[in-house]
């Protein structure tokens, strides 16, 4: 329950249907009832219009926040703690246990449309880093969707910076790299996992927003195709989506292929 709004907005967007609660299949549920110990909840706010420029596109998308409720119960008592002490600079405070993922509904999605599952990555999608490919497959990723006549979604998952194990431990990753490791070694050098993202909310998202239908994964991963089986989504077809190739991220791309990705040899 998003409580630490004004409780009047807060039932102002209920009212309106544009804060809703989704259970682990995607389904409404009622945002009045608390959740169960252990039961999965997102709540869902939007569609907020959204006019985007991107070097591939411009466009008007449909963007949606979406949270977990145990998170927002969390924040809630922070809030409750904040309000207390006073201070409106201590509501940025708020950020740090907050984890918001995003859904931007692109044209208007039909049979089969586009799904693009990506993981957030400040260096590639906001400061324009070549070491990866993420930024160039966010633009192109919202320009397919947009050129597709069955429309698509992108979910822009918020807590996978670094495939899960955060920017600090990125950063350090980063270095590693330069002193010759590549991605995957820098991780373990670290005594972090490869991959630890956790794909749970994205599928709920897809279900809610997708549902049982077919559709259409920009990735070249199939580890995220498998992980989103797993929680149900069975009629998937991959698109391959490789773009973003330069110099600086060759190394980078001959890893993840290295690791599974597909990716030929006239891809990178």
């Amino acid at each position: 329950m998003f409580t630490y709004l004004n409780p009047e907005i807060r039932q102002r967007l209920i009212a309106e249907g544009k804060l809703v609660r989704l259970d682990a299949d995607g389904q409404l549920i009622d945002v009045h009832t608390p959740e169960a110990p252990g039961e999965l909840a997102i709540n869902l706010l939007g569609p907020i219009p959204l006019p985007i420029a991107l070097p591939s596109t411009q466009a008007t998308v449909q963007w949606y926040a979406a949270v977990r409720s145990t998170e927002l119960s969390q924040v809630e008592t922070l809030a409750s703690e904040l309000r207390a002490r006073g201070g409106q600079q201590l509501f940025s405070h708020l950020v740090s246990p907050l984890a918001v993922n995003s859904v931007l509904v692109v044209g208007n999605p039909t049979e089969n449309p586009l799904v693009r599952v990506h993981s957030n990555c400040l260096t590639g999608d906001v400061f324009g880093s070549q070491r990866c490919d993420c930024g160039p497959q966010l633009d192109a990723a919202i320009a397919r969707m947009h050129a597709d006549a069955a429309g698509g979604y992108l979910v822009y998952m918020a807590g996978h910076e670094g495939r899960g194990i955060g920017l600090w431990a990125k950063a350090a990753t980063y270095l590693l790299q330069d002193a010759g490791e590549d991605t995957y070694e820098a991780n373990r050098s670290l005594g972090l996992p490869d991959d630890s993202r956790d794909f749970t909310d994205a599928a709920v998202l897809i279900k809610h927003f997708v549902g049982a239908e077919a559709f259409r994964l920009l990735t070249n991963n199939p580890k995220k195709i498998e992980d989103l089986q797993h929680f149900g989504l069975r009629d998937i077809t991959q698109e391959k989506h490789v773009t973003g190739v330069s110099q600086w991220n060759k190394r980078y791309l001959h890893a993840k292929r290295s690791w599974g990705h597909k990716l030929d040899d006239e891809d990178i």
